[in-house]
């Protein structure tokens, strides 16, 4: 069997290919054939060293998100078979209940082997079934990002049917976070960059788009489609970088979850934009394997469909990061595993 590893840090020239030799698998573990992956923007973090605190082990396989057949069952697990199609949980130890330092520590392709690799030994409580309906391909896709997105709209007060949503961009969160959104009843806007992307987004089920680059202030936008009063709601992926427009545009007694920076890690607020309004900003790490257990039930409950953008043969796996390095894609940036 072969696997991914980053032999260093820092660019592609430390990925690397090679053969893996076979383990045998503990009690309360489970031998996975890995059929795909996918590439999430922690990934990239990751192999250009720049994710705060480090953690990263040496050798590391990359990636938290994959899919693949149960070959072997350790004799502690229960509830997976061999033949069982699964996808791996990212924080194995994460199982239930609010964030707790220890459990964070321990994440696939970080500072665990992660799934780009034809064979993985995974935690029994590290796999959890892939809805009949989807691929391995979109069973690759779920996982970091879609956990992600789901833990951003049931934290707080939780959801409403009728509620307005803001997402941003054709990101994997913010795709998962429009879908589920749409799924509870939601009324959902989105921002990007592109008349192409607002077309994408409007077929995904987005109520309305703004274009971010026609309309640097934003926020004036967002609220004049809520009719003034500004979005319940809000799936926070540009960080301090669109943090102010993000308030500006939320409703007295909104909810921000803050997931990510790709609009800058520079930027400041002042915090007596919350006072008066009852804003709640929450951090999300992701989730637990209880979210994304739920998230999965929700997924197959709607019938829902992760958003692909392109599919690599597992010999091109450096493609995949350069094009998720380019960031032009829409959706999850999968490596099919043979």
């Amino acid at each position: 069997m072969k696997s991914y590893h980053l032999k260093k840090l820092g660019g592609l020239d430390g990925l690397s290919c090679q053969d893996a030799e076979g383990k045998a698998i503990g009690s309360n573990e489970v031998r996975v054939r890995m059929r795909a992956a996918s590439l999430n923007y922690r990934d990239l973090l990751i192999l250009l060293d720049m994710v705060p605190g480090g953690g990263t082990i040496a050798d590391v396989v990359p990636l938290s998100d994959g899919a693949g057949e149960v070959l072997e069952v350790g004799s502690d697990v229960r509830d997976i078979a061999i033949g069982d199609r699964v996808v791996a949980v990212m924080l194995p130890r994460w199982v239930d209940g609010p964030p707790v330092q220890a459990y964070l520590t321990d994440a696939l392709g970080g500072s665990l082997h992660g799934t780009l690799r034809q064979e993985a030994i995974l935690s029994g409580d590290g796999v959890l079934r892939l809805p009949d309906h989807l691929s391995f391909e979109e069973g690759a896709a779920l996982g970091c990002a879609s956990v992600t997105a789901w833990s951003s709209l049931v934290g707080g007060r939780g959801l409403l049917p009728g509620q307005t949503v803001l997402v941003q961009g054709t990101g994997g969160v913010s795709l998962f976070a429009l879908q589920y959104a749409k799924a509870a009843g939601a009324t959902v806007i989105a921002t990007t960059s592109s008349a192409a992307k607002a077309e994408q987004l409007r077929a995904l089920g987005a109520d309305a788009v703004v274009n971010y680059v026609e309309q640097p202030e934003w926020a004036g936008a967002v609220r004049a489609l809520t009719g003034g009063t500004g979005v319940d709601r809000v799936v926070e992926v540009g960080g301090p970088g669109t943090i102010q427009q993000t308030i500006a545009a939320s409703a007295i007694g909104g909810h921000i979850s803050i997931v990510g920076f790709s609009g800058g890690a520079d930027g400041v607020f002042s915090p007596l934009a919350l006072l008066g309004n009852g804003l709640t900003l929450e951090g999300i790490v992701v989730g637990s394997r209880r979210n994304f257990v739920d998230s999965l039930r929700a997924m197959d409950s709607a019938k829902l469909r992760p958003v692909l953008d392109e599919v690599f043969a597992f010999d091109r796996a450096a493609d995949a990061y350069r094009h998720m390095l380019e960031r032009k894609h829409v959706g999850k940036v999968i490596v099919r595993i043979d």
